[in-house]
């Protein structure tokens, strides 16, 4: 208690003077409880000191009872040892008669043992001098098996010279056996009945023997069987080509004529199964001989005819003892020509062989990993190819025979070809194309029947070469033109003339090319099924379609020209109309009409023919040809009056309106916006012409430049002359015209030279392009660049509508902007 605690106590037990008086009563008080204090603790430190003696005792006593313990351990420690001792002692003897009798009981084994075996060697030697195969066979194994319990005490003399015994005697029975089955098959076992029985129990004698003795013996059968058949067809007479059917008719009928003899083989050394191997081998090195040492080139038929009896005969092999992959399927659904017997004959054979492949695919997955036991049916040998492999690198008499089959198919069909379409058809696609892939179907059909290896990709080359001529065929069949206007705008050096049959057949093309794309791409798809692994990187139609899509292009363009021809006479009308005399303005103009039924009569026809795609793409170039033909036309007329102006305004709009119902008078409408967004700038830029051309003189240049902002100033001087001024009085207007830079470029007037082109060919589509690089496509900069170079308005804005064509149809993979737009 500190000082402040003291004197709040004091001050409150004694708050007030009189309460002073009670001091002593609590000093008292308090010196009582001190002594009371001081009592306890002396009596708690005589307590303290009285249990620290005590405990000291304790601890002296554990101390004592722990050295108790520890001597009374060591005693029994001691007794523990003395009575293992005394054990030991007492069964040191019993131990040593244990490993008496365990030495006796293995001696007397060894030696009934080695009784046995001296015993079951000299009955076995005697066995062998007899030729009882069967009883050897047996005691054999039982000698086996005792020479197997003396594998430790091999270096014991008796041992040895038992050991060197039984191997005499094993070669004394091998040497019995080969003799005794050297006799098999010449006759001697129809004399002697009992003769197949022994042979029978000496093959118990060979299955107890080595392995390798029962090869060496089925190996030196087989040689011997293989003999008379090598000695036969190595002859002048038989080592012929024309005679492989008889060399198998030889195996088979072999087969058949000892089935009986050849039952004294057990069922598990596959006899039959390794000779045909064998024969299959030395069949193929025979065949190679006859092959390469040919002096001229085989006869194809002579040569499928054995590649055919050699596939029917690996077929019945994997039949008759199965093994080997299963061949891929074809894949080809095409009915087979029914006089072609060798590809019937085929086809039989590999729908019995799909017949059998269920039953022999459970074996094949039960086959076990690891080393392949050629020696079992079904371990991994395929028989298929074994011998038929040998023909592949002799069989390109074969392709070409094919080929030149193919090309005169070809040839006759385009000939017989009447370019029509029967009605009712709803294809609309030549007759002669669907021809050209069923006599490739056939051909393929053929070939895989035969071989799915080299020769099959050298004739997918040379269906590659046959539809590239029939692309080439289809593109000749196009109308061809002379020289003409129209080149400028098509890009066809030429006019083209075109009845409505011509319209009708370019449309045929059209289809039939786009059926010959598709149709090459599923026929590399199916042989790319069909053909070996390492071959498929060749399979390729690519090249094939874009020759297709190429004469699509043409053809489409050739359309497109041979309706603009049509519109030369339209066009020559429109500028013999005295524009510069007209008195009033009436309904619109002949040639209008001229137009309007060009267009009726040509356009339905086309719409119903043409895909939408095509379509649109002919519609898009249409467009693109008239409006600035139509514009150029303005230019060639002589002069034109305001109320001229104002017919031919009148005429323009007609135009425009007959333009703007092609894709409903044709039925086809899925692009009717962005061609009438097209088709209608086009006509405005007429249209502002002919706006120019009504305006005031003094206004003439402030309404050019606003209207046709592209114009230059060779067009404005034109147009000045198309208003009857004189080149006096256009001299000041041009003077204006040139202060205000609007003129861009001097070159002259457009043309229908001014284009550059691009020469026509099959592999090569034409476009109206100023200088499209061959094999490239321009950007967008460098075909406005060339347009404004041209110096004519209506080009630079054409480009433009082809630069929107062909963003949208350049990411198409197929049709005819295939081979155009793959930079």
């Amino acid at each position: 208690m500190d000082k402040e605690s003291t004197m709040d106590y004091i001050n409150q037990m004694f708050p007030t003077e009189a309460s002073l008086t009670g001091v002593e009563p609590l000093m008292q008080k308090v010196h009582n409880e001190i002594r009371r204090v001081d009592a306890e603790i002396l009596l708690a430190v005589r307590q303290q000191s009285n249990s620290g003696t005590k405990a000291r005792e304790d601890l002296a006593d554990a101390t004592r009872a722990v050295q108790e313990l520890m001597n009374k351990i060591r005693e029994i420690k001691t007794k523990a040892e003395q009575s293992e001792t005394m054990v030991q002692e007492i069964c040191r003897d019993i131990k040593k008669l244990d490993f008496a009798k365990k030495n006796i009981t293995t001696t007397i084994t060894a030696l009934h043992r080695l009784t046995m075996l001296v015993s079951a060697v000299e009955q076995l030697q005697l066995m062998a001098s007899k030729r009882q195969y069967k009883e050897a066979a047996a005691q054999v194994e039982a000698v086996n098996q005792l020479c197997s319990h003396f594998e430790a005490y091999r270096d014991v003399p008796k041992i040895t010279e038992l050991r060197e015994k039984f191997k005499n005697i094993k070669q004394i029975l091998k040497s019995h056996v080969f003799s005794d089955f050297s006799s098999l098959g010449t006759g001697k076992e129809t004399e002697e009945n009992n003769l197949l029985q022994q042979l029978s129990d000496a093959c118990l004698v060979v299955d107890a023997l080595e392995p390798s003795v029962r090869e060496e013996l089925v190996k030196n059968f087989c040689n011997r069987e293989l003999t008379s058949y090598q000695q036969i067809f190595e002859g002048a007479e038989l080592a012929r080509l024309d005679k492989t059917e008889r060399r198998y008719a030889w195996i088979k009928r072999r087969l058949r004529t000892n089935e009986e003899i050849w039952k004294i083989f057990p069922s598990s050394w596959h006899v039959p199964y390794l000779l045909c191997i064998q024969f299959c081998k030395l069949t193929r090195t025979q065949l190679e001989d006859i092959l390469e040492n040919l002096k001229e080139k085989p006869d194809v038929a002579t040569l499928l005819t054995a590649l055919q009896r050699t596939l029917e005969f690996e077929e019945e092999l994997a039949e008759k003892f199965g093994g080997g992959s299963h061949s891929k399927e074809t894949g080809i659904d095409v009915e087979e020509d029914k006089g072609e017997n060798s590809s019937q004959i085929v086809s039989n054979i590999r729908k019995k062989y799909e017949k059998k492949f269920s039953a022999h695919q459970g074996n094949e997955n039960e086959e076990q990993d690891g080393s392949k036991d050629f020696s079992v049916p079904g371990a991994g040998f395929n028989f298929r190819g074994i011998v038929s492999s040998c023909f592949e690198p002799h069989l390109t008499v074969y392709v070409e025979l094919e080929e030149k089959t193919l090309m005169e198919s070809l040839e006759k069909l385009v000939q017989e070809e009447t370019w029509d379409i029967e009605e009712g058809s709803q294809t609309n696609i030549l007759s002669s194309s669907m021809q050209v892939f069923l006599i490739i179907r056939r051909s393929l059909k053929r070939c895989s029947a035969l071989t799915k290896n080299q020769t099959l990709s050298s004739l997918f080359k040379a269906f590659q070469k046959i539809l590239k001529v029939y692309a080439t065929k289809l593109f000749v069949r196009l109308p061809k033109g002379g020289s003409g206007i129209v080149a400028a705008a098509t890009g066809l050096d030429g006019q083209i003339k075109t009845s409505d049959r011509d319209e009708k057949v370019i449309c045929y093309i059209v289809n039939t090319a786009e059926y010959c794309h598709k149709t090459a791409g599923e026929l590399a798809e199916n042989v790319s099924k069909i053909i070996e692994p390492q071959f498929v990187d060749i399979v390729d139609m690519t090249e094939v379609q874009d020759e297709f899509s190429a004469v699509i292009t043409r053809a489409l363009v050739t359309l497109v020209h041979g309706i603009v021809t049509k519109f030369d006479s339209e066009m020559a009308a429109m500028t013999r109309v005295p524009w510069g005399t007209l008195e009033s303005v009436g309904d619109q103009s002949e040639y209008v009409n001229g137009i309007n039924t060009i267009l009726s009569s040509s356009i339905p026809v086309l719409g119903n023919l043409l895909s939408p795609i095509y379509f649109q793409f002919f519609l898009d170039k249409l467009a693109s040809s008239l409006g600035p033909r139509f514009y150029d036309n303005i230019f060639k007329c002589k002069q034109i009056s305001e109320t001229g102006a104002q017919q031919m305004l009148l005429d323009t709009q007609a135009v425009k309106t007959i333009l703007l119902d092609i894709p409903s008078l044709a039925k086809q409408t899925s692009g009717a916006a962005s061609y009438s967004k097209f088709v209608s700038r086009e006509m405005s830029k007429a249209e502002a012409l002919l706006k120019v051309i009504l305006s005031p003189i003094d206004s003439v240049a402030d309404t050019y430049c606003a209207l046709l902002p592209e114009g230059t100033l060779l067009e404005f001087q034109r147009l000045l002359e198309l208003k009857g001024l004189k080149k006096v009085d256009q001299q000041s207007i041009l003077d204006d015209f040139n202060k205000r830079g609007s003129g861009i470029s001097q070159p002259a007037m457009s043309s229908p030279a001014a284009p550059v082109t691009v020469p026509a060919s099959p592999a090569q589509p034409v476009l109206s392009i100023p200088a499209l690089p061959l094999g490239g496509v321009m950007s967008r900069e460098d075909v406005l660049t060339r347009a404004a170079a041209l110096g004519r308005g209506a080009a630079t804005t054409g480009f433009k509508r082809f630069l929107a064509l062909t963003e949208a149809a350049k990411d198409r993979k197929d049709g005819p902007f295939r081979k155009l737009f793959n930079a």
